[in-house]
Parts: structure tokens; C-alpha cells; sequence
């Protein structure tokens, strides 16, 4: 994870300051907060800083939304500055954690690519795609860096083309090809006096940087406001006007898996689900000097909590559970549903 803002026009470490403040006025988004400043304080070189913070994420009473990314920011950091053992460790209890989520198996065996470890950064790519992908009837879209990265570890370690490869290649969008992306001989041609080779590498940068900017432009997701069955009975209670939004629990669970069906029969792509909850909805018709009791808040809500990256991506991977909270796996509950 990284900060939005370009590094050449930011002061990280008051950025970092003021994240810090930002999550201590918004306990539901501290996690999304804290990570920011701490990548800032990567970048200002204040390392241990940033280690303080992943800690204190990790040492907090409140459970994370995604512990295994916080880890892996971690052990990454930890390796910059020659904690090469802990941050090892670390990566190691993330592999046997084997995370549904792809960006923690990204973030580590990246460290491991970059600090040369390239068998172990195969091996770990290799683990995340078997687990997240197998059976998969199209891969989703946070497991191409993942795809992509394999490929690009595989091409420097000279390993043939294999399923996953092929697959990675067909997926990548780019007019230069990976196997050229991935040539290891690109780093002697920007090392090179040789015009005509470093107008060429110019160009193949050019088109990655193009296939970065396309990832990063995607929009958030079009997402759908899930609130949990406690939530729900408090926000009625204090809000009875919103009884006929959600007549009981089953339906408002069922409208939702129903709505997104909708979407996706309709091709809406990158669809997703979002959490609320009643001090976080209060505070945000505070923010928009509204009523809870409007309903016509509630979307924009949902919008809200998805523009900070509170969605869970819809529908949930092969095997994993249910986006209802039911401790069951989506086959089973909510993706049965016609």
C-alpha cells in the first residue's frame, strides 16, 4: 500500500501526522488510516516509525479487517532496514496462514523478489495463485499482480512457460508483451550508451506505467449496503421510519444477494458489499447535516464506505464464506439462491 499523492509534492511525515489525527476522529476507518501514514513514513525513510504503527495496529483490542495485509506491510518494512530474521518469520506464519485475500501473498513474495530470494518468491506467487485460483472459472481482478508478478520472477529465473504463465499472458492488456516486460536483459539496457536500446526500454516503461495507470483508475465498486443483524435491530429501533427499507433480516439479506445478481446479469462489473454500522451511518448524516431517519442516505452511504475501500468484492471466491457473516462458504448460503 502506498499514498495516492505523487512523493515529490507531499511533506510525509506532517502527512503521516495528520492520518494519525484523521484515524483518532474516525475509529471505524483507523486501519485504512494508519496504513496510509505509515506508508508515508516509509517514504520520508522514517522506517521504525512505520514499524510502530503496524504494531500498534496489530497490538489493537479491536479486530482488523485484514491483519494478514498489516503483517505483510511489516515484515516488507522490516527487511529495509536489516531485520531481515523478523521480517522472514513473519512472511513465513503469513505462507502457513494462507490468506483468501491476494495482497498480503503480493506485498511478501515481492520483498522476497526484491531482496533476491527469487526461488522463495516463486514458490510463495506459486502457493497464492494454487489457492486462490484453482477451480477458479476467471481469475478476479486483484489476483493479476499475482499472475503477473509469477511471470515476472519465472522469466528472470529462466523457468519455461507453464499454466499460470499462459494465463498471465492472456490476461495482461498491454501491446508489449510480458515475456518483453519480464526480460531480464532490460535492466542492461538502461544501463547502456546505446541510443536505439534506450529509446526502446523507454518505450516498453512507457507501456507498463500505461498498464499501472489503467489498474489504478478502476473505480471503486458498485457496492451494496450489507448491515449485520445486530446493527440492523439497533438502526430501526433508534430510526423506525427505516422499517420499510428493511422489513426484517432475511429480507434485507436476501434483497441484497438478489440486487447484486441484478447488477451482474445486467454486466455492471466490479461489484461489491459494504458493512454499516449505526455510530458510523449516524456520523456520516451528521457530516451531510441530514437525518438518519432519510433514507435516501443510504446509498450514499454505501457509496461512501466503498470510495474508502470498505468493500468486499462480490461474488466471494470458490470456497471462501459467506458475505452475510454466517460462518458458512457462499456455496452453501447466500450462492445457492436463485
Amino acid at each position: 500500500m502506498r499514498p495516492d499523492t505523487p512523493a515529490e509534492h507531499v511533506d510525509h511525515n506532517a502527512e503521516a501526522a495528520r492520518l494519525e489525527r484523521t484515524a483518532g476522529l474516525y475509529p471505524e476507518d483507523a486501519e485504512a488510516l494508519l496504513l496510509q501514514a505509515a506508508a508515508h513514513l516509509e517514504l520520508s525513510g522514517d522506517r521504525p516509525a512505520a514499524t510502530t504503527l503496524y504494531d500498534r495496529l496489530l497490538s489493537s483490542p479491536d479486530s482488523l479487517e485484514n491483519p494478514h495485509l498489516v503483517r505483510a506491510l511489516k515484515a516488507s518494512n522490516l527487511w529495509e532496514y536489516g531485520h531481515e530474521a523478523e521480517a522472514g518469520a513473519i512472511i513465513e506464519g503469513i505462507r502457513g496462514a494462507s490468506p483468501r485475500d491476494p495482497a498480503p501473498w503480493v506485498i511478501v513474495a515481492e520483498a522476497l523478489e526484491s531482496h533476491d530470494e527469487l526461488e522463495q518468491a516463486q514458490e510463495t506467487f506459486t502457493e497464492a495463485a494454487t489457492l486462490l485460483l484453482t477451480d477458479a472459472p476467471e481469475p478476479p481482478y486483484a489476483t493479476r499482480p499475482l499472475l503477473f508478478g509469477r511471470h515476472r520472477v519465472r522469466r528472470m529465473l529462466g523457468a519455461p512457460h507453464d499454466a499460470w504463465d499462459t494465463l498471465a499472458d492472456t490476461l495482461h492488456s498491454s501491446p508489449i508483451s510480458l515475456d518483453e516486460l519480464h526480460d531480464p536483459k532490460r535492466v542492461w539496457s538502461l544501463g547502456s550508451d546505446n541510443p536505439a536500446e534506450l529509446q526502446a526500454e523507454i518505450t516498453r516503461l512507457r507501456a507498463e506505467l500505461g498498464t499501472y495507470r489503467e489498474a489504478l483508475s478502476r473505480p471503486f465498486p458498485v457496492a451494496v449496503l450489507h448491515w449485520p443483524a445486530e446493527e440492523l435491530t439497533e438502526l430501526v429501533a433508534a430510526y423506525p421510519s427505516l422499517s420499510s427499507e428493511y422489513p426484517s433480516h432475511e429480507t434485507h439479506l436476501s434483497t441484497i444477494e438478489a440486487s447484486l445478481r441484478e447488477l451482474s446479469a445486467s454486466g455492471t462489473p466490479n461489484l461489491g458489499i459494504v458493512t454499516g454500522t449505526v455510530p458510523s451511518y449516524e456520523a456520516f448524516a451528521a457530516s451531510e447535516a441530514s437525518s438518519p431517519a432519510d433514507a435516501t442516505l443510504l446509498p450514499q452511504y454505501a457509496t461512501t464506505l466503498a470510495a474508502r475501500g470498505r468493500a468486499v468484492t462480490w461474488p466471494p471466491q470458490r470456497g471462501a464464506a459467506c458475505w452475510c457473516g454466517a460462518r458458512r462458504v457462499y456455496g452453501e448460503c447466500h450462492g445457492t439462491e436463485a
